[in-house]
């Protein structure tokens, strides 16, 4: 199954260090945006999903909750 890069959000975790990323109900975190991407690429991926598209801009996804 293929899901588009743009369903992950990604938003910066409050009283502590680091991003967090959501997507199909599978969360991941990481201290950077790209280590939080990254995470999410291989959580999805083991659960038999993959992205249709890598992102350019990974501030694009981060998202204000």
């Amino acid at each position: 199954m293929k899901i588009n890069a743009r369903k992950i959000k990604i938003f910066k975790i409050k009283n502590r260090r680091g991003y967090a990323a959501v997507c199909v109900n599978y969360l991941t975190e990481g201290t950077t945006l790209l280590q939080v991407y990254e995470r999410m690429q291989k959580a999805l991926k083991r659960n038999g999903m993959e992205l249709k598209s890598d992102v350019s801009n990974l501030k694009k996804l981060v998202t204000s909750l």
